[in-house]
């Protein structure tokens, strides 16, 4: 189970920051920031993908109800097709630290490069399973992402997305034979290029 240890390694507010969606074939990627209270930390926190829906939906609740602050950061499809997936992540990630109400004295990021950004700031490899707090901002960014996702599942209802989240599941990859691209489509990621070639 990740611990708080990395955080302890700083003095001030020690924020973390992990982001959901690199993989999709559509849709917009989520970061999320966060930075907890040593004092007051949830329950039930780890690893985003370690955890069942309705775990990690529970531990949402509890690092919302509980954290100093949190932020979402986004980017959208069209920065992703105009940046790459990687820089569009760490924008993602730039905008989620910078919302936060407090002024953070280091930044924990899960990965292993941050972003050119002026914050003191420390990659964590498999961050999300070693250190609390990334393990918390993954939860976040993880369940905005989705609930964004079964909302855009509404306008294009073909796709499975309220399921696959828009990642390339057979039955999306049908779909998007079938119908074509939505305007949410990441038209810099292969299968969906290939589409528009057709």
């Amino acid at each position: 189970m990740p611990d708080f240890s990395y955080e302890l390694r700083h003095s001030g507010y020690v924020a973390a920051v992990d982001e959901a969606g690199r993989g999709p074939l559509a849709g917009p990627v989520v970061a999320a920031a966060v930075i907890l209270d040593p004092a007051n930390c949830p329950e039930g926190i780890d690893d985003s993908k370690a955890l069942s829906p309705a775990r990690r939906a529970a531990a949402e609740k509890e690092i919302r109800a509980k954290a100093l602050c949190f932020a979402i950061g986004i980017a959208s499809v069209e920065e992703i097709d105009s940046l790459n997936i990687l820089w569009a992540s760490m924008l993602a990630m730039t905008r989620a630290v910078e919302a936060l109400s407090h002024n953070c004295a280091h930044v924990l990021v899960d990965g292993n490069r941050c972003p050119k950004w002026h914050y003191p700031s420390t990659p964590v490899i498999g961050g999300d399973a070693l250190c609390l707090s990334i393990a918390a901002a993954s939860i976040l960014a993880k369940e905005e992402r989705d609930r964004m996702m079964v909302e855009a599942a509404r306008t294009h209802p073909h796709y499975g997305w309220e399921s696959n989240k828009g990642y390339g599941s057979p039955a999306h990859l049908e779909a998007l034979r079938q119908h074509g691209p939505t305007p949410i489509h990441r038209r810099s990621f292969a299968p969906v290029a290939q589409m528009l070639l057709l």
